[in-house]
């Protein structure tokens, strides 16, 4: 699991340790994730999580972690968030929050295909849930300008953009590895304070304090939050079907692309699921990370 040394993905975390799951943490920052998994250990009674070092936006620390992995997977939960206040860039002059948010994932996930068809060869499956938010509503994919070199740069849209992607890749993962017995949904775990907040500007903490108080959302509490991952990792009903938006613990109902956030908190805008996007992103995708 990625971004588990905090927020959402510590309580994910938690829930599956107390389960009985092994879990690997993935975390930038190893000191604050032995602190979590000696937390977790000491409130489920159960053995620790391992954690290993993971950045998203650098595709060697990527590569190192994939080559390190040499056992069977059967969850993969790509939970790790970013999100910026201006433009930032990684090495490769890619847009941060793509890069991190999708690009990282992608290439984790592709890296892990083995691993994830060894884990499903028992006949149980193995599962890939992609956070996603309803932020994906503010705006699509824009092949033409992904790392926002030829537009005006907003971070509310540059954020959109790459959870848009997040779900298109559920979709497409699913289709192309459904015969691995790998199936891949998207989760969008509503609002909770965590640190995913801590760089916004104080046009992106307005625009959230006008939407909760427009009624569009209202916080959650870390278990609350973490409960459709849970649901999306573990339960039958997406055991092997995949490919879905989920929202509030059950699969979110399709909106048009043109539909207004505020009347459908807890809809998926159509270009979050297009099979024709998914796979040019999936084509783009790999081109970028030369998987």
């Amino acid at each position: 699991m990625t971004g588990a040394s905090s927020g959402l993905g510590a309580e994910t975390a938690r829930a599956l340790t107390a389960a009985g799951a092994e879990v690997v943490m993935a975390v930038r920052n190893t000191a604050a994730g032995e602190t979590v998994a000696a937390r977790i250990a000491a409130s489920t009674g159960r053995t620790a999580p391992r954690v290993h070092r993971l950045d998203l936006a650098d595709r060697g620390s990527i590569a190192d972690f994939v080559g390190g992995w040499n056992a069977p997977l059967h969850l993969l939960i790509n939970n790790a968030g970013l999100v910026t206040g201006g433009l930032e860039r990684t090495a490769e002059g890619w847009e941060l929050q793509f890069a991190t948010n999708h690009l990282g994932h992608f290439a984790l996930a592709t890296g892990l295909h083995a691993a994830l068809r060894e884990g499903a060869a028992g006949g149980d499956g193995s599962h890939i849930v992609a956070l996603t938010s309803t932020a994906h509503m503010r705006g699509g994919v824009d092949f033409d300008d992904l790392d926002f070199v030829h537009r005006a740069y907003d971070p509310q849209l540059a954020y959109a953009q790459a959870k848009t992607a997040n779900s298109l890749f559920a979709v497409e993962a699913t289709r192309r590895w459904a015969a691995d017995g790998i199936v891949a949904n998207a989760v969008n775990p509503g609002g909770v304070a965590t640190g995913l907040q801590r760089n916004f500007t104080r046009q992106q903490k307005e625009s959230l304090d006008a939407a909760e108080a427009a009624g569009v959302f209202s916080y959650k509490t870390l278990e609350q939050g973490a409960a459709t991952t849970m649901v999306a990792a573990v339960s039958p009903e997406f055991a092997h079907t995949g490919g879905h938006y989920l929202d509030d613990g059950r699969e979110a109902y399709t909106v048009p692309n043109d539909a207004n956030l505020a009347d459908h908190p807890h809809g998926v805008k159509a270009w979050a699921l297009d099979p024709e996007l998914a796979e040019h992103l999936w084509n783009v995708s790999t081109r970028l990370v030369q998987v």
